[in-house]
């Protein structure tokens, strides 16, 4: 494993952002899958920002959104089409065919998310994939004792998180809210995967996805087992490591 501790927020995003910098500009027909939150908002900006100043080739990048709230509409605030396309898509001027992300509404979920599968292989799978970390330990909508098989699949997600996200798209509850969802083998069939995650409440579950064994319960820790995983910590969510 290899493990990087940064100083502080600031250098924290910027590391991250030029991890998804560097990896264009060494592969210029990269695909990038990305995360939506509190965690990647703000490298997401820097990236813009860099761009903004030093503009480089991003015209043949793939980007991938890990995962997506179902049954929402697209133009939510909290959905992560426009979290993402607001944070970076739009800045780097990406054309909407080099964007890929699951659908908020469909008449065929199963459907979509294999097409979404196939499109990823379609483009030679994930070069470089940044994962946040849920505080339960959870990737994407990949709650824990979620199976460890799943390529692309709609699962539950966090009641806390439905219960937010009712709330501000005023949905009722006959209507099912779910998560859409790279699985964990997905995930793990990334070429290169940086898992971010800062701030003290991480620190708990940090501590266990990187020192207790692989466990369902925490499916993060089966990030132990990828053979290019890079953990990015800074030193608040890394404080409680041994």
């Amino acid at each position: 494993m290899k493990i990087t501790i940064t100083n502080d927020e600031r250098a924290f995003d910027c590391t991250a952002a030029w991890r998804i910098i560097g990896e264009i500009l060494s592969k210029p027909d990269c695909v990038i899958g990305l995360s939506t939150g509190r965690t990647t908002g703000n490298l997401h900006r820097i990236v813009g920002e860099i761009y903004s100043h030093y503009p480089f080739d991003a015209s043949k990048v793939t980007f991938v959104g890990l995962d997506e709230v179902v049954n929402v509409p697209r133009e939510y605030v909290g959905a992560c089409y426009t979290m993402l396309k607001t944070e970076l898509i739009d800045t780097l001027l990406i054309k909407e065919e080099n964007f890929l992300m699951l659908p908020t509404i469909s008449d065929n979920f199963d459907r979509d998310c294999i097409a979404f599968k196939e499109e990823i292989d379609r483009r030679g799978g994930i070069d470089l994939l940044i994962l946040g970390l849920g505080e339960n330990g959870h990737l994407g909508f990949n709650q824990p004792h979620s199976p460890w098989g799943h390529e692309v699949w709609i699962t539950d997600m966090n009641p806390e998180l439905e219960e937010r996200i009712r709330r501000e798209t005023l949905t009722p509850v006959e209507k099912e809210l779910r998560g859409a969802t790279l699985g964990l083998k997905s995930i793990m069939n990334a070429r290169k995967i940086v898992l971010v995650a800062k701030g003290y409440n991480k620190a708990g579950i940090v501590k266990q996805m990187l020192e207790s064994p692989v466990i369902a319960g925490v499916p993060a820790s089966i990030l132990q087992l990828h053979p290019n995983c890079e953990f990015l910590l800074d030193s608040a969510s890394a404080s409680e490591l041994s």
